[in-house]
């Protein structure tokens, strides 16, 4: 008499695997655009509710009126992306198809930035680094420093910190390099992740112009989908103190 069939149940299937890496390199700096006249006075205006007593900023980060001498503006894409209960990350690339320039954990959980966002009204994020002692043949980009002091609608919020893209970021700018703007979920990457209940991992992607006002102050402008409408309406403000 032969053995009785298995009754052991069969094992999950295995996630599928990573899709390549087929992000290219950003392409050489380009000489900035200049600004027009009607843009210039466009970006200045769009600063004012940062230099009211409202949002109470502590100083005018990436908000300086420009000084004259350098300026320019770009298109970039930022995606702000994180587990619910994670802390938020923002990557910054020239296009959707393009390695980040720049990946910075911030100082707030996702699910809190994400509520703000989600209010429809005027979000100002201001990072803070401290301009660092003068060494002569040595610059730094300013996106390249490491520290961040943060600030949201002239709040402190704590410590942001820039890191090398991993194998996690570059994952999710890969999923998402055709979608130039949106919000989502992405699926957990492994079943252990989805048996955390906190794999899924939420983004949300716009446009940004880019705006340059010196080798300390840039600062990213939202460019809304609908020309304005109910959207959030969102600043990032890097400056160099």
């Amino acid at each position: 008499m032969g053995d009785p069939p298995s009754t052991s149940s069969p094992s999950p299937p295995s996630p599928p695997p990573p899709p390549p890496n087929t992000l290219v390199k950003p392409s050489p700096k380009k000489k900035h655009k200049p600004v027009r006249v009607l843009r210039a006075f466009r970006n200045v205006f769009r600063s004012f509710p940062i230099i009211t007593p409202v949002c109470k900023l502590p100083s005018l980060p990436g908000g300086l009126l420009p000084d004259g001498k350098s300026g320019g503006t770009t298109r970039v894409t930022g995606t702000i992306f994180g587990y619910r209960k994670g802390r938020a990350s923002l990557s910054i690339q020239q296009n959707p198809r393009t390695l980040p320039m720049m990946v910075l954990e911030l100082a707030m959980h996702t699910h809190v930035l994400q509520k703000e966002l989600g209010g429809g009204g005027m979000v100002r994020i201001a990072l803070e680094c401290d301009k660092p002692p003068v060494v002569k043949d040595k610059s730094c980009n300013l996106l390249e420093e490491p520290v961040w002091t943060m600030f949201s609608n002239g709040k402190k919020n704590g410590y942001g910190v820039r890191r090398e893209a991993t194998e996690e970021d570059l994952h999710v700018m890969e999923v998402l390099k055709a979608m130039s703007m949106g919000t989502g979920v992405l699926p957990p990457r492994t079943t252990e992740a989805a048996a955390e209940g906190d794999g899924e991992m939420t983004y949300m992607r716009w446009q940004f112009e880019r705006v340059v006002g010196s080798k300390d102050s840039e600062t990213l402008y939202m460019i809304s989908p609908n020309g304005g409408g109910n959207g959030p309406d969102l600043s990032i403000f890097f400056v160099r103190i």
